[in-house]
């Protein structure tokens, strides 16, 4: 089975690695039209496996600061990263920096639904947290992983605020193939689908400091 552990932490360190590549090419140590040091090099001055700088790089070129020729190699495209809108830079966030994000929605979103719920928000949550808990019983992974995922948007709809519900969707986009990334089966669904469903009942009874309670140690967990 593949390592969960494993794979966050090589996502997380493709986004330092991506980091302090960005910065050489800032402070002028590959310039624009420079090809970067091959794959073993980099491996060699980061002290990082392969996978994680294709990750890197892979982040770096859907950014424009780089482009790969297959072939040829990797070059400098740009000295920075254009301005970009908060959107687009939400729409770019990977591994860890996305479910921190995540994280940081997902606790507020509880706690204002909790407020402003409506028996419509809460049939709809209902259905999503039973087709969640059906699904991962049936370890199928990418169904569940919807589920999962619109269960929380359902959240995000109840919290009736515009602003907080736009945020979330645009984080929503980049969820599923994230999840999908880690997760080859459903057991941490399982595992987590008690805290789910005492988040959905601290939004029924209107308690925002239970929601965001369970929120909370909803975000701390794998799922």
């Amino acid at each position: 089975m593949m390592n969960k552990e494993n794979i966050i932490k090589r996502l997380s360190l493709a986004d330092d690695v991506a980091s302090r590549l960005q910065q050489k090419i800032q402070d002028g140590d590959f310039v624009i039209g420079e090809k970067l040091p091959t794959e073993p090099e980099l491996m060699e001055i980061f002290g990082v496996g392969r996978s994680t700088i294709r990750e890197a790089v892979r982040n770096l070129s859907n950014a424009g600061l780089v482009r790969v020729q297959q072939g040829l190699g990797t070059f400098v495209e740009q000295k920075q990263i254009a301005s970009e809108s908060l959107t687009d830079r939400f729409l770019r966030a990977k591994g860890q920096e996305l479910n921190e994000i995540r994280q940081l929605f997902e606790i507020k979103i509880a706690e204002k639904a909790a407020l402003n719920r409506t028996e419509k928000d809460i049939s709809e949550m209902k259905k999503y947290l039973a087709e969640r808990k059906k699904l991962a019983l049936a370890n199928i992974p990418d169904a569940c992983i919807e589920a999962d995922i619109n269960f929380h948007l359902c959240i995000a709809t109840a919290s009736q605020s515009e602003i907080l519900l736009d945020l979330y969707k645009t984080v929503a986009r980049n969820m599923k193939e994230y999840f999908s990334g880690i997760y080859v089966d459903t057991e941490s669904f399982i595992n987590t689908q008690e805290y789910h469903e005492a988040l959905l009942q601290s939004i029924i009874d209107q308690n925002p400091q239970k929601a965001w309670e369970w929120a909370a140690r909803i975000t701390g967990q794998p799922v």
